[in-house]
């Protein structure tokens, strides 16, 4: 009597990967919402490819950028927690790929699944030790420190995955509200890191190991330079 052959294991990257019941695979071009602060909290959703940023809307109309989402980052989950409403911006930096896991759907698996339970955990973890790790460089830490620190996470170093030196195009504006400064100020800081050998760009920005320097000094030593002198620009 043959025996019925064993399910293979539960792979969690294959179950966002596919359409089925309440999920949805989406795919969206660059500088596209995938969903606006105040929007029904209805889903989850996980990011298979790309980059997008998390951005939030004071009553007086003034954007602040709180994150950057890169692959295998999910986000919209204060909907399994109570939250009705979306409590900011999302869109898309790049050409993304999301996965969009409807409330009961995802409740299901995280109950049935020990895999995936133990994948959306550690994402939770990683989500809570960043939030920490922003309190503290907020409170501490120098714009110029705080830029530096932005662009080597934008970058992926310091990940599991391997680093991305190369960053999707970013305007000044965007470091500026994810640093807590003036664009004016973030411009110097970026002149004075390419000078120091630590960035290089031209239509997009590449982050070399050697940045590292400002994190553990907080003063890298360059030539005289007159701020005053340094151009805004996009990078």
């Amino acid at each position: 009597m043959k025996t019925p052959k064993e399910m293979p294991p539960f792979d969690p990257k294959a179950f966002l990967s596919k359409v089925n019941g309440g999920q949805f695979v989406l795919e969206f071009e660059s500088d596209q919402i995938i969903y606006s602060q105040g929007d029904v909290s209805d889903s989850v959703f996980y990011l298979h490819t790309g980059k997008a940023k998390v951005v939030v809307l004071s009553e007086q109309g003034k954007e602040a950028v709180i994150a950057i989402l890169g692959p295998c980052a999910f986000f919209g989950e204060g909907c399994l927690v109570g939250q009705k409403r979306r409590l900011a911006t999302v869109t898309t930096m790049t050409e993304c790929k999301v996965a969009k896991i409807l409330i009961a759907d995802i409740v299901s698996v995280i109950h049935k699944e020990p895999a995936f339970a133990e994948l959306f955990i550690a994402h939770l973890l990683h989500r809570n030790v960043r939030v920490e790790e922003d309190l503290v460089d907020q409170l501490f830490n120098s714009s110029e420190k705080r830029l530096a620190r932005i662009l080597l996470l934008l970058a992926n170093f310091g990940k599991e995955s391997p680093p991305e030196p190369i960053l999707a195009k970013i305007s000044q504006e965007t470091l500026a509200e994810m640093v807590g400064t003036t664009r004016s100020r973030v411009s110097f800081f970026m002149n004075k890191f390419r000078q120091l050998g630590f960035i290089d760009y031209n239509g997009h920005i590449e982050v070399r190991p050697a940045l590292l320097n400002v994190i553990l000094h907080e003063k890298p030593q360059i030539g005289p330079a007159d701020e005053a002198h340094v151009r805004d620009g996009d990078i």
